[in-house]
């Protein structure tokens, strides 16, 4: 798969309506996608409760801490992750090996089922995420062919001057 993902409205909206389905399947309060820079690809629940940019950003640098973690083990990678707090707790898991899914969840639900959850809508989204790889092959999407390949230092210049 190529390192930058382009995200296309229809798979947009079927990741978005998986997250859905997932928060309410696993009684969760909040789910998001994140990519492993630390950008937000979409979310469901009650994200308007959170500093979703600073979560998606830190959840990005926890699991890269945490892939150093696993190299100097000898592991590939820690695929999940589990934060227990005291009323919330967050679990994280790789999908695809380029998106990071964050569920949130309290009381009303269960790491088991959060679990069990979460392997089906993973399986969903690496489905979306194929289809998406497929979509930019055939349109001819390269990441060397750039909107943005043609705009120079000059451009950018006059666009920010008085």
């Amino acid at each position: 798969m190529s390192p930058s993902l382009v995200m296309y409205e229809e798979e947009f909206e079927r990741i978005s309506q998986l997250l859905n389905r997932l928060r309410i399947d696993a009684s969760a309060k909040i789910v998001f996608l994140v990519d492993k820079n630390g950008q937000q690809i979409a979310g469901a629940g009650e994200i308007d409760q959170v500093d979703t940019t600073s979560l998606a950003s830190l959840t990005a640098g926890n699991v890269a801490a945490t892939d150093g973690l696993a190299k100097l083990i000898g592991e590939k990678e820690f695929s999940i992750l589990f934060h227990e707090g005291r009323k919330d707790n967050i679990h994280i898991s790789i999908v695809g090996q380029r998106l990071i899914l964050v569920v949130i969840f309290d009381e009303r639900s269960s790491l088991g089922l959060v679990r069990l959850r979460v392997r089906k809508a993973s399986s969903d989204i690496e489905r979306v995420l194929g289809d998406i790889e497929l979509k930019s092959q055939e349109v001819g999407f390269d990441d060397a062919e750039s909107p943005f390949a043609e705009i120079t230092d000059e451009d950018i210049d006059a666009l920010f001057s008085e």
